[in-house]
């Protein structure tokens, strides 16, 4: 079963993120077994060039990589999709409409209004161009996240949009577009993951969380929420919390 068909069949998947530009890190990530590995570029200096190399390294793993591309930068979007990614994620998405129009940037014409020109998504003509552009393109997951709270609202409009393969919590952004930044677990806030939940859930299609948490009871109570799509750590956490640890110890025998 490939990244696409358990992502549309709600299966349990689970990814880590990558944030750092040396692609070792996606190089140890890739072989650990990871079902996605999320490369970031919302929060990070990373550039087109350094997520092409960060896939490559991947797929020569067979592990797939999902890219959150910057708010609402086409020309990013485009020459992320032309590597041929397995996955977007477009963040901060407002309300339906807003979610329509990022979908439709990722679709050829009748289905959307995406320019061609594929090169790494077709392997630079190996893979047959005519055949991509009627279907082979339709085989990428396709992803925005509900983090402000106009998005909630708008759960059950957004789910219905064709194509569009799931959501992502950001319940960090989400809490704060109510007032309350990092009360993640508040009444209000949870009030409105678990509408976007729903109705993700009920449309069929995968809901994700992305979080740098790997504590088990947080990880388990996003679980126990209905999200099928963890999507959790992130290599420069595991970097610091691994040379934070050994300090310590070396400190402690020093003393």
């Amino acid at each position: 079963m490939n990244i696409k068909e358990k992502v549309t069949s709600g299966q349990p998947i689970c990814g880590t993120h990558i944030h750092l530009s040396d692609t070792c890190v996606t190089e140890i990530a890739a072989a650990l077994g990871y079902d996605f590995l999320w490369v970031d570029m919302e929060h990070t200096t990373l550039s087109c060039e350094q997520v092409h190399m960060h896939l490559l390294v991947a797929r020569s793993a067979g592990t797939p990589v999902f890219v959150r591309v910057p708010v609402d930068d086409f020309t990013v979007a485009k020459r992320v999709l032309e590597t041929g990614v397995d996955g977007i994620i477009f963040p901060m998405i407002r309300d339906a409409e807003h979610a329509r129009r990022m979908i439709a940037y990722t679709l050829y014409p009748p289905y959307g209004n995406r320019g061609c020109g594929p090169k790494g998504a077709i392997r630079y003509g190996i893979d047959d161009e005519p055949e991509y552009y009627r279907s082979g393109h339709l085989g990428m997951c396709r992803f925005v996240q509900i983090e402000q709270k106009t998005a909630a609202l708008d759960a059950e409009r957004i789910a219905a949009i064709p194509y569009l393969d799931g959501c992502v919590l950001g319940l960090y952004d989400l809490s704060g577009s109510i007032g309350r930044p990092g009360d993640i677990f508040c009444e209000e806030n949870l009030e409105l993951a678990n509408r976007a939940i729903r109705a993700f859930k009920d449309a069929g299609k995968t809901v994700g969380i992305s979080t740098v948490s790997t504590a088990p009871d947080v990880l388990r109570r996003y679980h126990e929420m209905g999200i099928n799509m963890l999507s959790v750590g992130a290599d420069y956490d595991y970097v610091l919390t691994g040379a934070r640890k050994t300090l310590e110890t070396a400190r402690q025998i020093q003393h």
